[in-house]
């Protein structure tokens, strides 16, 4: 069988469904016409209604039209999870331009680089005062046109502000009045009628999306209309009991990742959801959301999941109307997916995908429980290939590793600016993901690794994911991560770095050596492992290995001098 996935299709979905594509913007205009009093955002005690969503993304596209945004034009987006985040990705597509999202904890060299690159010409932002100055310094330095600058707690309650203004008016920065300033309030005091503008949904660029790709070197993926509407009708079909208009999701993930951007922001604009909305990740006060909202629907990366799991609440944490618990970002643990069932009685789907898929591409069917350690099925419309890395004109046969590939319309058009790097992963309309796995009989998929992130310890491939699932069978291992570490004999060792659930556990490295000892291979077992109280993560909470390669590399040059 060309498509061994075809066996286990959910019986609800058509794999060979044809899906139509409009441009993205148009989600808020049909959410607000089908259910224009459904409050669409829940923030900081105030409510917006889709048909106030739509009027706001309506002033702001005419007011952005005034200053010269139109097709073309590239605008930044620069705020943390806040409802004028999604008034300004909406507005901004509604121009015809091309959004560019930044992530809040981006150094000023980060931002001028990937300004610079993108060709951004306008950045929306709030006035929170660490943001604010990073980005005042960044439109000094770099081609930024416009600044333009929103009061934060415009999206607040009246008492909230007061209350915000009583006991965080220290963290409010004040603005530059200067030509490349823009107050955000006087940009949408217009008759909110913005000028129509033609959309190629399969060739207009919606969204440039930086992400390190396959080789770490930071590129912008050009996410078209097409490429993000259809990923959302994806989700939408495959999912079960979507009840349009009714479900209510946490919108903890921040919007400016490729993830929550799709299955957080637009998915639920698509179903007319509730989304209440917490600027970032806060374990109490998500669960203080849970249990007072009810939600139906939930995604999170897994450290979120270990975080909730192991709460002294748990299960007692407002997830009893839970009907889909969503993960993806980053690999989810066996032993954590099956502990979070068993004390939740809910069942955390693992799904697949990259910032160059938008980014959904595979999941684990909802009818069924999660196959152990699988990324599931293609999602309708797409094909999961598996090539040899060494030769990709070769398909492997099932069940023997190999480069998992992507063929489908959620696929990007390219790399902004980076025709050899966007040559170097398509072959043809097929996407090279860099990550190793397998497909099984049954046309379920598994990761093994990312190529980039293979140990080679005297020759012998080490995947560190392999020796993370080992540790984590441990019941006192809270977190884990596995890098590489040069060695002058093998030239590399694996090192796992450990966080325990409870500080007071006696676990020690030699008992850990122990237990994983007939888990793994004699090149696979760690030569050290360091405990801390905590590992590094990135902003939307996925373990981060960057930072411990970089203080591994630096011990071993500090030792390679003093010897």
């Amino acid at each position: 069988m060309d498509h061994p996935w075809l066996a286990s299709y959910p019986k609800h979905v058509a794999w060979d469904r044809k899906f139509t594509a409009k441009p993205l913007y148009t989600l808020v205009d049909d959410a607000a016409r089908e259910f224009p009093d459904h409050i669409a955002y829940d923030f900081m005690g105030k409510q917006l209604t889709y048909r106030d969503f739509l009027t706001q993304v309506n002033h702001l596209a005419k007011g952005l039209q005034g200053l010269g945004v139109g097709k073309g034009t590239h605008v930044g987006i620069f705020m943390p999870n806040c409802p004028q985040f999604a008034v300004a990705y909406f507005g901004i597509l509604k121009t015809g331009a091309t959004v560019v999202n930044y992530s809040p904890l981006y150094s000023e060299h980060e931002l001028i680089a990937q300004v610079n690159d993108s060709e951004t010409d306008v950045m929306i932002t709030v006035d929170i005062k660490q943001l604010y100055a990073t980005i005042h310094a960044v439109a000094q330095k770099s081609r930024l046109k416009h600044l333009v600058v929103d009061q934060f707690s415009n999206a607040f309650s009246l008492s909230n502000k007061i209350w915000f203004k009583f006991l965080h008016g220290n963290l409010k920065a004040r603005p530059v009045r200067d030509e490349y300033h823009v107050d955000y309030n006087q940009l949408l005091k217009n008759d909110g009628q913005p000028e129509g503008v033609e959309i190629d949904v399969a060739e207009d660029v919606a969204v440039i999306q930086f992400t390190g790709g396959t080789t770490g070197i930071p590129k912008g993926a050009m996410l078209t209309h097409a490429n993000l509407y259809i990923n959302v009708l994806q989700a939408e079909c495959w999912a079960i009991e979507l009840e349009r208009g009714t479900e209510v999701i946490i919108g903890s993930l921040p919007f400016f990742h490729v993830f929550a951007m799709t299955v957080v922001m637009n998915l639920s604009i698509y179903i007319g959801a509730k989304v209440i909305i917490q600027p970032k990740f806060e374990l109490n006060e998500a669960i203080k959301m849970m249990k007072k909202e009810k939600p139906t629907l939930f995604a999170g990366v897994p450290t979120m999941y270990t975080a909730m799991l192991n709460h002294s609440s748990a299960p007692d944490i407002g997830m009893e109307n839970v009907k889909m618990c969503m993960t993806g970002g980053a690999p989810l643990p066996v032993e954590l997916g099956q502990a979070f069932k068993n004390k939740m009685n809910v069942i955390i789907s693992e799904g697949y995908g990259l910032t160059e898929t938008s980014p959904i591409s595979a999941a684990n069917p909802y009818d069924r429980p999660s196959r152990k350690g699988s990324i599931g099925l293609p999602v309708p419309g797409t094909e999961v290939i598996i090539i040899d890395r060494d030769d990709p004109t070769k398909i492997m046969p099932l069940g023997e590793a190999g480069e998992i590939c992507i063929r489908g319309p959620q696929v990007m058009k390219g790399y902004w600016k980076r025709a050899q790097a966007t040559a170097d992963v398509m072959i043809g309309d097929m996407f090279r993901t860099g990550d190793v796995g397998y497909m099984d009989d049954e046309g379920f998929s598994y990761i093994i690794d990312r190529d980039k992130d293979l140990i080679l310890v005297g020759g012998f491939n080490v995947y560190p994911r392999v020796v993370e699932e080992a540790i984590y069978e441990h019941p006192a291992v809270h977190e884990v991560t596995v890098i590489g570490i040069p060695d002058d004999y093998l030239g590399e060792r694996p090192k796992a770095f450990v966080t325990l659930k409870n500080k007071d556990e006696t676990v020690t490295e030699a008992t850990l050596l122990a237990f994983i000892r007939d888990r793994l291979g004699k090149h696979e077992r760690p030569c050290e492992i360091e405990f801390r109280a905590e590992l590094p993560k990135t902003m939307i909470g996925k373990l981060s290995k960057k930072e411990l390669v970089a203080e591994e590399k630096a011990k071993y040059e500090m030792r390679q001098k003093k010897a």
